[in-house]
Parts: C-alpha cells; sequence; structure tokens
C-alpha cells in the first residue's frame, strides 16, 4: 500500500521545493527557465485536468523577466524568490479576475490584494494564476479532474489548486478549508496538504464562508515545501480578528530537522471510520504494524461523536449570513448542495450555534491531555481513495473535526489504493504546535521513503 511518488500514469514528477529555492537564489536556476517548463507543463495537460480558472502565461514570463533583472542587480532576495504559486480562486488578486467559482462574480477584478498575496510578492514569488474552486468553496463541483485518473474527484473545494500541483503544472499553491477542503483534495491527488492553526494566516481578501472556520492553507509535494511557503504567510492583522500579534514558528527549519528521538504517533479512529473504505483501514493497519512501537491505538472520549453536526451548525448558520447576497440574487441558478446548505442554515436556532460556538473549548481540553502521550495524532485524510465521478467531492467526515478543533493537520501522500490512486495519511497536532507538526510530519514521510532518519 506504499506510494509511489515517482512519475507514472503521465503525472510529472515534482522537484524539491526547497531545492529549487536555492538554485533560483544561487543564480543556477533563472525564473524565467522554470515558469517556461511549467507553462510547457499547463500547455500540454490543462484540457484533460482543467486546474485553472485564469492563467496568463504571458503575466508569469513577466514576473519572471522582472525577478532574474532583480537578481542580477545583486540586491536581497525575497525568501520565495522566482518560486511560482497558483492561487485558490476565492483570494483578490488586484487587477486579476477573481470569481470564487460563481457566476455572479463572473468578470470581478478587485483593487487590492489580499494578505496572502501582499506576502508573496513582497518575499519574490511569481503568481502563476488562480485556480478552480468549487462554487463559493463549498460542495458543488468545479471542472477539475484528478490527474491520476481523469474520471475520478480532486475532491474539493480547493480542488484545483490540489490537481495543479499534483500534475506538475506548478510546484507550491494556496488554498482554504472550512470543511476539508485542503487535507482531503491533498489526499484524493496525492500531495502534501497543510492546514496550519486556526487564525495563523491572515483572511483579508478572501472569501468569507465561515469566519469561526475558515483557515488558509497551502500544498507542495512535500512537508518542507509546505513548510516554505506557510511560514512566510503566518502573521497579524488588524482587519482579521482570528490573528493575533505573535512569533512566527520556524517551520521550514523544522521540517528540515531531524528529531532528536524518534517520534511517537497515536493512531485514531475518528467518528464516522466505520465508512472507510477497506483499502485505507487495510492500510492503516499495516501502516501501525509498520511503525512497530512507534506507535500505538488511542481512542477518541465520547464526546467527540457529535462534533461534525456541531461543526455543521456553525458552517451553515454562518454561510447563511455571508451567502445570503448569492441566494438572494442567484436563485435556481445557485448550486442545488449550496441553496440546501443555506436554507439549512436559515433554520439553526441561535441558541444551538451559539452552544456549537462553544464546542472546541471541550474538544481541545481532550485533545490537549491525549497530545501529551504522542508527537502527533495519525488517522486517514480521507475515507478512502478519491471516489469515482466528477458530480462530488468526496466525504470530508476525517477533516471537519479538525478544522473545528482549528488544530493544525497535514496530508502525507504516503499509501496507494489497488486501482492506483493515492490516499493520504493525516498527522494532527495541538494548536500552535505546528513547528513540531512538520518537524513529526517530514520524518514520517522520509520514514515512508525509506530515506535514512
Amino acid at each position: 500500500m506504499a506510494a509511489d511518488r515517482s512519475q507514472s500514469a503521465g503525472i510529472a514528477a515534482s522537484p524539491s521545493v526547497t531545492l529549487l529555492r536555492d538554485r533560483l537564489a544561487s543564480g543556477a536556476l533563472d525564473a524565467l527557465t522554470l515558469v517556461d517548463s511549467y507553462i510547457a507543463r499547463i500547455e500540454a495537460r490543462e484540457a484533460e485536468v482543467g486546474a485553472w480558472a485564469w492563467f496568463d502565461p504571458e503575466f508569469a514570463r513577466a514576473q519572471a523577466r522582472n525577478l532574474d533583472a532583480y537578481r542580477r542587480s545583486g540586491r536581497p532576495l525575497g525568501r520565495l524568490h522566482g518560486l511560482p504559486v497558483a492561487l485558490k480562486d476565492v483570494i483578490d488578486t488586484a487587477k486579476i479576475p477573481t470569481e470564487n467559482g460563481c457566476v455572479r462574480d463572473a468578470d470581478r477584478i478587485p483593487l487590492r490584494d489580499a494578505f496572502v498575496v501582499e506576502r508573496l510578492k513582497k518575499e519574490g514569488a511569481i503568481i502563476m494564476g488562480k485556480t478552480v474552486t468549487t462554487e463559493l468553496a463549498f460542495m458543488h463541483p468545479g471542472k477539475t479532474a484528478n490527474p491520476h485518473n481523469l474520471a475520478h474527484t480532486p475532491g474539493g473545494s480547493s480542488q484545483g489548486s490540489a490537481a495543479a500541483v499534483a500534475d506538475g503544472m506548478v510546484p507550491l499553491a494556496i488554498g482554504t478549508q472550512t470543511g476539508g477542503s485542503i487535507i482531503r483534495p491533498a489526499s484524493f491527488c496525492g500531495v502534501t496538504g497543510y492546514k496550519p492553526t486556526f487564525g495563523a494566516i491572515p483572511r483579508r481578501g478572501i472569501l468569507a464562508q465561515s469566519p469561526t472556520l475558515d483557515t488558509v492553507g497551502v500544498f507542495a509535494s512535500d512537508p518542507a515545501g509546505a513548510a516554505l511557503l506557510a511560514e512566510i504567510l503566518f502573521g497579524d492583522d488588524p482587519e482579521d480578528s482570528a490573528t493575533a500579534l505573535q512569533p512566527t514558528p520556524a517551520l521550514h527549519t523544522a521540517a528540515l530537522s531531524k528529531p532528536p528521538i524518534a517520534p511517537v504517533f497515536g493512531f485514531v479512529k475518528p467518528p464516522g471510520w466505520d465508512t472507510a473504505d477497506q483499502q485505507m483501514r487495510s492500510a492503516f493497519d499495516e501502516l501501525v504494524d509498520a511503525l512497530g512501537d512507534q506507535a500505538f491505538e488511542m481512542p477518541l472520549p465520547a464526546i467527540f461523536n457529535d462534533a461534525a453536526e456541531q461543526r455543521k451548525k456553525i458552517n451553515f448558520a454562518e454561510m447563511a449570513y455571508h451567502y445570503y447576497p448569492y441566494a438572494r440574487d442567484m436563485g435556481d441558478s445557485l448550486g442545488q448542495v449550496t441553496r440546501d446548505a443555506i436554507a439549512e442554515g436559515n433554520a439553526v436556532p441561535a441558541r444551538d450555534y451559539l452552544s456549537a460556538c462553544d464546542m472546541p473549548k471541550l474538544l481541545n481540553a481532550a485533545l490537549d491531555e491525549m497530545l501529551t502521550r504522542c508527537d502527533a495524532i495519525l488517522c486517514p485524510a480521507a475515507t478512502g481513495p478519491a471516489p469515482n465521478g466528477l458530480e462530488t467531492t468526496g466525504d470530508p467526515i476525517f477533516n471537519g473535526l479538525w478544522t473545528l478543533c482549528g488544530t493544525p493537520c497535514i496530508t502525507l501522500p504516503m499509501l496507494t489504493s489497488e486501482e492506483g490512486l493515492p490516499m493520504g495519511v493525516q498527522l494532527v497536532a495541538a494548536r500552535d504546535n505546528d513547528a513540531r507538526l512538520m518537524l513529526t510530519a517530514q520524518w514520517l514521510f522520509n520514514w515512508a521513503d525509506g530515506a535514512e532518519q
């Protein structure tokens, strides 16, 4: 069940983002040469995969030429100098369309960049384009197919971001998660997806679906690449009350470090385990056995059994408020699954909503105690491989719990189904323990590859 991350089935092998960064900084690789290689991949595969909502190759080349000239000037380089990054099409980009996967916002062009876009530009990244999102970042699918098998879903809602990285169209991408929109598509597409602690990355300029839950995250080929990008996006923004002024964790350094002792994993069968594909269950049995004394099964307290329903109440009630203009203006042209969620949110009593908002305090009290016994919780990133068909984005049952708790989590592409589709391993850490999560995740990623620890 171990994953083969080498080039196969038309999927391009992904180079290390850390290596690309170093070669760009030294001048061993020009930004234009790198961008041209990704443009060629997009032109060869986009008609089939459909990962991009907006892409202008000449705009990407122009940024690369400017960055190459800047490097030749001898001035200090940004930490992402010359690295192309794709943005989920719910992230505002000044003078570039941001359409939120929705016909109401067709041809919408923001005047101001989102916080994360400002950071990318400051650090010398190349804005490669906008990737497909499901309608309003919910569950009505966009056009994207799974690069590993075009008949299967790539997941949602950050489907274009996950698929673009998986297919070798771009080394890095940004997405968002309110339920399972980073972790699940990363699992289905066979890449690393990282959702940091809630509030770590400011959301100013990003479509608000459920501000109590909405979290910005990233996609890369490995944990170190995800750490490099995410660390630069961490920050405090007075326009986002979920953020706070605090030191930024050294995520990339942690990912490149060797743990002083081998980490220990607490294997959890989350609520909904009975819905998991038998292949996923068997793969986790093999994984836990292979880890030996470094893994043990750890039951979740009964209070976690109601978490999915409580998360849904928060999500849908806040959707009903924030998406009211869409429901008002679009009527039946809004996807049925989106309309149903808004209608359900309208029916949530205030007392039930407020009670649900108290739930994370109770859950995290239990998690904090559990995580004193291990370095990270080990569990599936999805119920199985990507489902057949493009009319669904898959079940987020193994993701929403951690989004509700606001804990950092990461998908590792470590397992493969009998049909050759990826299946992700999910690691979860305590809130604000993002650096420890990266250290542990990179160790497990290397262990799965047979690398020396």
